[in-house]
């Protein structure tokens, strides 16, 4: 919405504005309205706009949207409003709908369902405003499902059973005798919805399809989890078989159609359990002074052929899946951390971006092309980082030239915008069983930036090479990372919270603004609220995704970005290599609509392995807790709805609820807008990033949950 005292943009259509009238009504729906006052609710001051106003309020009483009650003022019309949206379902069983069709979410209480489930596609009729909140409204028609299979602990009767679904968002699947199969009372499993149900209230018909262990057990809480988000679990025969058919020779043939860089200094820098070597750098100093520096990536297309089984599937899962104790690859193991792993001391394969590169880090000439390597090193990011501290090791001189231009190349970027995030991430320890035994805090050192610039030159330089050809010629089509800039009421109500804090952020353009991201990140590094406000930051921030429509990358402030860095773990790099490799050959722009429609499926798959990932640390914090119930801890509120407050433990970063109905003496009202919750009587206030004390109430393995209690 814009803000108070601004004019109606001339870019605006009058399509949007009338949208935006008519969620004026749809808030204000008891209330007769004028063209003033919508103008003021609006936030348009100018003359021009109220007329503008006046018009659209005209035009929708003769489409009978609004009702003109008497000259002038204008209410809603009593009639039936439907929109089609997707349902997101909360703790409390309620539910939002995201619409197109409305600026504004739809509220939808647990009994105003009517079956739908999270993910649902559903006709919704509007009805209503909710006091104090947002729209409210009713299913009337569940369009389509999103999910028919659902895991669950199986309870069993005589002749029957039910499936109660692990997510507590959908009903208990009925399952008769015959479609049980050999599941056993308690089992974990996985049902098909046969059937939905036709009367409000019953349960859906189902079958079991497979069984998933004993509840509580690691490998069945982790692929339960994966099943929860339908991803896979591991490979079938038939790719294992395909994969294995792979030949590892390179022929003499092969390395005469690349750049061979055998005989340069190259090196891997990766985790120290990391298994699949994707990027390696090469480094050569020119007679002229500067340096070559070769980003050399996995050429995982030269071994994966269009329409074979592997590329079909890898296409599916689009990305590897990182989860606590285990990675869910994308391509099989002998593809992975074999054929196209950039081992030491081996022949390698790959297609590379080189860079001529002076003292100052400016790129003076680049090189796109398949290569042959020989990597001469294997380092753990550990290594690297004590070789810089202490000046001495292998490739010493190499690795501290490279890393001081690394450091140029990251202070360019942070001059012209870029946001320089660098979050402390939270690993366990793991037993052999997969338990947890402990909590560690990992953060980025001078190691892990000096690849990560390397990375990004590569991925920014690929997709300018294509995105902005020169003279009068057309972009190509191409495949790029974008991430728009951040909602302006977010980032307003962002300002706000940290100013409780003490700390200031100013909005304007984009350069204002990440400066003063950047000095409030460094001004917070540190202090007890720094990963709270960091947490914020992320959130006020769009969501980066894949799309053939560039836009730019906002957070790092490039215009031009893409993945061409690690093709064995996410497809769309693949799909940049072969787009590239075509271009390279002079080949005519590919076909938009089919290179989108792939981006928008591994935008999702990356979407959905994000949530497995963090269903699987939620899980890993309750079992490290499990033994601690009963335990006091100091914590920081890490988040407040509706129902409880969200509170995470200083110690080891785990997070647990405290209910609002647990706390006494009083009833709490939550104020979204200022990320707290007020009692009625006492006045007394929980806001996002106090600190509290808490005692482990209950630590839940199954619903990965646990509860707090909170201490005066």
């Amino acid at each position: 919405m814009p803000k108070k005292g601004s004019s109606f943009k001339r870019s605006k259509s009058l399509k949007e504005l009338s949208k935006e009238v008519m969620n004026v009504f749809y808030r204000h729906d008891k209330k007769h309205l004028n063209y003033k006052q919508v103008a003021k609710i609006i936030g348009i001051t100018d003359n021009a706009g109220k007329k503008i106003i006046i018009a659209t309020l005209n035009e929708l009483a003769a489409k009978e949207n609004l009702l003109e009650v008497t000259p002038g003022k204008f209410k809603l019309k009593e009639r039936k409003l439907y929109i089609t949206g997707t349902v997101e379902t909360i703790r409390s069983g309620a539910a939002f709908i995201i619409s197109p069709d409305t600026d504004d979410d739809v509220y939808i209480s647990a009994r105003r369902l009517k079956g739908a489930n999270n993910g649902d596609t559903v006709k919704v009729n509007i009805f209503r405003k909710r006091k104090g909140r947002k729209i409210e409204g009713e299913v009337v028609e569940i369009i389509s499902r999103a999910k028919t299979t659902f895991v669950g602990v199986l309870e069993l009767a005589e002749n029957y059973g039910f499936v109660i679904p692990d997510d507590n968002k959908g009903v208990d699947i009925f399952i008769p005798a015959s479609k049980l199969g050999n599941a056993q009372q308690g089992q974990k499993v996985i049902a098909e919805v046969l059937e939905w149900p036709k009367k409000e209230g019953d349960s859906p018909l189902g079958r079991i399809i497979d069984v998933l262990g004993l509840p509580g057990d690691n490998n069945t809480e982790i692929h339960a989890i994966l099943s929860e988000f339908n991803l896979p679990r591991g490979f079938p025969e038939s790719l294992e078989k395909e994969g294995a058919k792979i030949s590892r020779e390179i022929t003499a043939k092969e390395i005469a159609s690349r750049k061979d860089m055998r005989n340069i200094t190259t090196f891997t820098i990766d985790p120290v359990d990391a298994k699949d070597f994707d990027d390696a750098l090469s480094f050569k100093k020119l007679e002229n002074g500067n340096y070559e520096i070769g980003v050399h990536i996995a050429d995982v297309t030269h071994y994966v052929k269009p329409d074979s089984l592997i590329e079909k599937e890898a296409r599916e899962r689009a990305t590897s899946i990182y989860l606590v104790d285990r990675v869910i690859p994308m391509l099989p193991e002998i593809l992975s951390n074999d054929v196209c792993s950039l081992r030491p001391h081996e022949d390698k394969l790959c297609y590379a971006a080189i860079f001529e590169i002076d003292e100052k880090a400016k790129v003076r000439n680049q090189w796109f092309g398949r290569t042959v390597i020989h990597s001469d090193r294997r380092f753990t990011y550990e290594e690297v980082y004590d070789i810089l501290q202490n000046e001495k090791g292998d490739f010493c001189e190499e690795l501290t030239l490279i890393n001081d231009l690394a450091k140029q190349l990251r202070a360019t970027r942070i001059s012209k915008g870029a946001i320089a995030f660098d979050r402390q991430e939270v690993k366990f320890s793991l037993n052999e069983k997969g338990d947890p035994t402990g909590v560690f805090f990992k953060q980025q050192n001078d190691a892990h930036k000096l690849i990560e610039e390397f990375m990004l030159l590569a991925n920014r330089k690929v997709a300018e090479f294509i995105g902005k050809p020169g003279g009068k010629e057309k972009p190509k089509t191409f495949v790029y990372r974008v991430h728009d800039s951040p909602d302006p009421e977010k980032l307003s109500t962002f300002a706000q919270f940290v100013k409780k804090f003490g700390y200031k952020m100013e909005i304007g353009d984009n350069k204002t603004t990440t400066d003063s991201m950047n000095k409030l990140l460094s001004n917070v590094k540190g202090k007890n609220e720094a990963n709270l406000v960091e947490t914020l930051a992320i959130r006020t921030m769009a969501k980066a995704i894949y799309t053939t429509n560039n836009i730019g990358h906002y957070g790092l402030a490039f215009d031009y970005y893409s993945h061409f860095t690690s093709p064995i773990r996410r497809y769309p790099d693949m799909m940049v290599h072969r787009l590239l490799d075509h271009y390279l050959k002079e080949g005519d722009s590919i076909n938009a609509e089919s290179q989108e429609e792939l981006c928008k499926h591994a935008s999702k798959m990356e979407k959905l392995a994000e949530e497995a990932e963090r269903a699987s640390i939620k899980f890993k914090q309750v079992q490290f807790l499990e033994d601690r119930v009963g335990e006091e801890f100091e914590g920081t509120i890490s988040g407040i709805t509706e129902w409880g407050i969200f509170v995470e433990i200083n110690e080891n970063k785990c997070e647990g609820l405290i209910r609002l109905r647990s706390i006494g003496g009083d009833y709490y009202d939550f104020d979204e807008k200022n990320y707290r919750v007020i009692g009625r009587r006492t006045k007394k206030t929980f806001q996002l990033g106090d600190s509290v004390n808490v005692k482990l109430r209950k630590a839940d393995v199954l619903k990965k949950q646990l509860d707090f209690s909170l201490l005066a």
